[in-house]
């Protein structure tokens, strides 16, 4: 059980940006103010925290299978140009969606020409899926153990999936298992950055209570090791940074459903700071090491 409270959020939030001005990003104004800011919020506190479980992929994303596809999900603005140019440029094949939660992936690769498998732990999620793509196979089960034959695809997709896996080795190795010599594997996450900031959406239980899909903090270099040594050489890997104005003060938390994202608001010029550079998204092409003529 986590404990969220707003203060914790944004004196992080504080101490990020405070550091990036003693390393010179920032003058002597700007870091009075963020000391000033920091001793007002101190004394004014009057926010409270919220008991959060980390629920397992197959209960979250029972959950929010309902809701998923509701517009505002800002991730669903970066893996779809990445998708498209890879498998819009692929000869028509098999194309696997790891992860495919309500098909909103597989649908892009079936408009590409491609026939589709689509593997998810989640009944809810899956149930959605063949609702909006009648035509492909969707298939009960999990990353690390892939319900797909050995070398039967020539894509594979995984979107917005990696950040709830412990370990990435297994997952790289179930890909590289599945996937034909010289088959090519699209990844898109959160960024780690945005994880460590608790970048993760809310869910409301049944009983109303607060949880939210565990999640875990690959680095960038995470990826890198468990892609090579499962046999994957880099093709492109792009960071997409998102810019954000500066917003006007709020002393309002917001609901926690908003979290942590309406608490930039109580700090505005601090979380612009600590915010400015930082991906949104963190997103590859892999092929296999043994691809042959390009």
């Amino acid at each position: 059980m986590a404990y969220e409270h707003p203060l914790a959020y944004v004196l992080g939030l504080e101490g990020i940006a405070l550091l990036r001005a003693f390393a010179g990003e920032h003058d002597r104004r700007f870091v009075e103010a963020r000391i000033a800011e920091i001793r007002q919020m101190l004394a004014d506190d009057a926010f409270e925290g919220v008991d959060v479980e980390h629920l397992s992929t197959v209960d979250g994303y029972g959950i929010w299978s309902t809701t998923y596809d509701d517009p505002g999900n800002p991730a669903f603005d970066f893996d779809e140009e990445i998708v498209r140019a890879v498998a819009g440029t692929s000869p028509p094949g098999v194309a696997l969606d790891a992860a495919c939660g309500t098909g909103r992936v597989a649908a892009m690769l079936a408009d590409c020409g491609h026939r589709v498998i689509g593997v998810d732990s989640s009944a809810d999620m899956l149930a959605h899926a063949e609702t909006r793509l009648p035509q492909a196979a969707f298939r009960l089960g999990e990353l690390q153990q892939l319900p797909v034959e050995t070398g039967s695809v020539d894509m594979v997709v995984c979107s917005l999936a990696l950040t709830h896996v412990p370990d990435l080795a297994p997952v790289f190795d179930e890909f590289a298992r599945v996937l034909r010599p010289g088959g090519h594997l699209v990844i898109a996450d959160v960024h780690p950055e945005q994880v460590a900031r608790s970048r993760i959406p809310a869910i409301r239980r049944a009983d109303g209570t607060a949880g939210r899909v565990r999640s875990h903090h690959h680095r960038t270099g995470d990826y890198v090791r468990a892609g090579v040594a499962a046999g994957f050489s880099i093709r492109s890997c792009d960071e997409p940074v998102t810019v954000s104005p500066l917003r006007a003060r709020t002393a309002d938390p917001g609901p926690w459903e908003f979290w942590p994202w309406s608490l930039d608001l109580l700090a505005p010029e601090a979380a612009q700071a600590a915010n400015r550079g930082v991906p949104s998204m963190i997103l590859w092409h892999w092929q296999s090491s043994d691809h042959g003529a390009e």
